[in-house]
């Protein structure tokens, strides 16, 4: 499995801007996609945004899009979630997740094909 470290997370006001970081460890080559997730209170897992380990290509959640931007730096094994035009429904815990099963021929938005997760980063927007 692949170790995860997911930081930056923190507090900013609605319309601001958070750049999280995902860091990964131990077995990244079987790593094909990368994902960020987010859990809100009483609410379940959601997918974000994801990208290709390999390649690049990227896939948002509907909520997301145009203001999130995922990135990896493939010798740095990170993986960047730039976060802009924040509003107080991001507020969420943000998790970081790997897909280490064969290619996929979509890449996947459920929680359910992530094998490997970090801990979680806090995001809180206020007004």
């Amino acid at each position: 499995q692949v170790q995860l470290v997911e930081s930056g997370g923190g507090l900013v006001q609605a319309g601001g801007s958070l750049r999280l970081v995902c860091a990964a460890s131990g077995r990244t080559l079987n790593t094909n996609v990368m994902g960020w997730f987010r859990q809100a209170p009483g609410k379940e897992r959601e997918f974000v945004a994801a990208i290709r380990w390999g390649g690049g290509s990227t896939r948002y959640a509907d909520s997301v899009l145009g203001r999130f931007t995922i990135s990896r730096d493939n010798a740095k094994n990170t993986v960047d979630l730039q976060m802009n035009s924040l509003k107080l429904e991001d507020t969420a815990v943000y998790y970081c997740a790997a897909d280490q099963a064969p290619i996929r021929a979509v890449i996947s938005t459920s929680h359910y094909a992530y094998d490997s997760w970090g801990q979680g980063t806090q995001v809180t927007v206020s007004s």
